[in-house]
Order: structure tokens, then C-alpha cells, then sequence
């Protein structure tokens, strides 16, 4: 199988729902999507840690195969359960981007070959500043390599924690630039399923990123029926086995609009069944600090029913995102040391 190139067509392809087949293939016989191949990084352009992939386009140059020895690894930017995440440089053009290694072994191992596919299906295709970009990928005998987009200030939820909590201003320009993320996944009939600041990252420019489209998927009915995504921000039709669509996404965009004003997502309990309860009734206690006009923008997303949600056309429109997140307002630096709201 050829090295792969991530093109730009909309037009997606049926993607298949999660294998329930308990027969695994063996390891020569790992599929990923077919797309057809070229070296997606720039040549012209010599990029480093401080200045990123995204800055300038990404140019074609030609070559036809994809392996490990066109790059120089660096430091580990992260660990998951498949595979970690490094900083790499293509040797070529000096472009540094991350390498996300995922062992095909540990993929079939836990029967996610399909989701894995469906992510590259996915996020090969999405071009919007606030997703973070896949170039393409490769693999060999034992793993598969995705090149994506470097962002320099890591996970969300890594500084979320570093700050305790965000004020109102630096969590609205986050809630304004995830909803027009979403507005744009929305319009091209993916449905994300898994918002949350542990796959958001921050960019060069402390943009939101969002980077794990593992839970994702293409839909053009709009009504799915799989359980995912984690409990924390699951909507009510979720967690009750009902079939659901893009709603899902604008319920998770309140959740997380909670988690970055107060530093715990709206539901959390001492247990499982304790958040189960306070989600399926929507039992919100809001601290004193919240201002009533982020209470409302919570509670127009915040809804058992997911017709009468908040579409994110209005989000964009609504007086807490107008007062502190107004267009062209970008994301000031701050250092999360300094910065800590008690």
C-alpha cells in the first residue's frame, strides 16, 4: 500500500460504523483509507518551534512514499493508549509537525481498526484554523504514522489545570472559536462526539485546536445510535441509549463552556451513577462568580431536549460571546503561572 497524502475534497465516502466482528485480520492485512499519495509538506518554507505548520500554505513536492527515515524525531509530546505523539522535522523542507505513532497490533488488539480508519477518513479532509490539520500518513509493519499539525502550547485541559480556572473573557474567545469549528464540521455532516479540553490543544498562537477526531463520524441522516465520547459530557439522549445527532455537539459545547469558567465539567460526582442523575436532569450548580450572562448561554445549550438546544449560529450572536469574545478579538498570551484565577 502506497503512503498516503490527505487531499481536500468534501465529497466523503461511506464510512462504516465500529466493527462488532470478533474476528481480528492479521497485522499484513491492516486497512487504511486509500488516498492518493504525495508529500504534502512545503519545500520554500523552513519551520521551527517557533514558528509553526499553518503559518504559510503547505505546499505539494514530489515524491511518492512516506517513511520514518524522512524525518528527525524529538522530544515525546504525549502518550495514549495506542501509541504516543513526538515533535519530528521532515529532513526535506525542516517542517516540523507532530508524529503520532499508533502500533497496529494494540489497534486490532481492541477491535478499533474501523474508528481509527474513520479518523483519518475524517480529519484528512477538515481545512478550518481551529482544527488542527492532518498532512497525511504512512505506516510499516508495525505501526501506522499520522503527520499532523504542531501545536506549541500542548493540551487545553493541560493549562486549564495549570490556571485552575479561566476568566470570562479567555473562556469566551475558546466557546466562540470551538463554535465555529463545529459550525464547520456541522456543514460538511461530521459529527464530532467527543468535545472536551483533553483533545483540544492550543496553537502557536493560543488558538484552540481541536486534534482527536477518534469519536467522530460522517452522517449524513444525523441520527446515530453508538454510545461514546466520555461520561463527563455525554448528552441525555446519549447516556439513554436514544439515537442522536449534531445536538450532541452543542450540549458538549456547554459542558466545556462550565469546565473552563470553573475548572470541573457541570456534572461531576463522587460516581458514575452520581453524574448519570445530575445529567439526565440537568442539575447545574452554578458558583456565585459566573456572570448571569454566561448562566444563560449555558442554559440555552444545557437542554434535556436536544431540538430546543441553542443553535451555534445564535451562539456566535449571543450577548456573552458579542461582550467578550467580539470578532476579530484574538487570544492575548498569558502565562499560566502568573495568570492563576483563585
Amino acid at each position: 500500500m502506497n503512503n498516503q497524502k490527505c487531499n481536500s475534497k468534501e465529497n466523503y465516502p461511506p464510512i462504516a460504523g465500529r466493527s462488532t466482528s470478533t474476528q481480528k485480520p492479521v497485522a499484513d492485512g491492516f486497512k487504511i483509507p486509500l488516498i492518493p499519495g504525495s508529500r504534502p509538506l512545503q519545500n520554500s518554507h523552513k519551520a521551527n518551534e517557533k514558528d509553526q505548520p499553518g503559518k504559510s500554505e503547505v505546499k505539494n513536492v514530489k515524491k511518492k512514499h512516506w517513511t520514518l527515515s524522512d524525518f528527525d524525531i524529538g522530544r515525546p509530546l504525549g502518550k495514549g493508549k495506542f501509541g504516543n505523539v513526538y515533535l519530528a522535522r521532515e529532513k526535506e523542507s525542516k517542517y516540523v509537525v507532530a508524529l503520532k505513532v499508533l502500533f497496529k497490533s494494540q489497534i486490532l488488539d481492541s477491535d478499533i481498526e474501523h474508528q481509527v480508519r474513520r479518523e483519518v477518513e475524517i480529519q484528512c479532509r477538515l481545512r478550518h484554523p481551529n482544527i488542527l490539520r492532518m498532512y497525511g500518513y504512512f505506516h510499516d509493519d508495525k505501526r501506522i504514522y499520522f503527520i499532523l499539525e504542531y501545536a506549541k502550547h500542548g493540551a487545553l485541559y493541560k493549562t486549564l489545570k495549570q490556571m485552575g480556572r479561566f476568566d470570562e473573557k479567555t473562556a469566551a474567545i475558546y466557546v466562540r472559536d470551538l463554535t465555529r469549528a463545529l459550525i464547520y464540521c456541522h456543514s460538511l455532516k461530521v459529527i464530532h462526539r467527543d468535545i472536551k479540553p483533553e483533545n483540544l490543544l492550543i496553537g502557536n498562537d493560543w488558538e484552540l485546536k481541536i486534534a482527536d477526531f477518534g469519536w467522530s463520524v460522517y452522517s449524513p441522516s444525523s441520527r446515530r445510535m453508538t454510545l461514546c465520547g466520555t461520561l463527563d459530557y455525554l448528552s441525555p439522549e446519549m447516556l439513554e441509549g436514544k439515537p442522536h445527532n449534531y445536538a450532541v455537539d452543542i450540549w458538549s459545547l456547554g459542558v466545556f463552556c462550565y469546565e473552563l469558567l470553573v475548572g470541573l465539567p457541570p456534572f461531576d460526582a463522587k460516581n458514575s451513577q452520581q453524574t448519570y442523575k445530575k445529567i439526565k436532569y440537568v442539575i447545574i450548580k452554578y458558583p456565585d462568580y459566573i456572570s448571569d450572562k454566561a448562566k444563560d448561554l449555558m442554559g440555552k445549550l444545557l437542554v434535556i431536549n436536544p431540538e430546543q438546544r441553542l443553535p451555534l449560529s445564535c451562539v456566535l450572536k449571543h450577548p456573552w460571546i458579542i461582550e467578550n469574545a467580539p470578532e476579530g478579538v484574538s487570544m492575548p498570551v498569558f502565562n499560566t503561572e502568573q495568570n492563576k484565577t483563585d
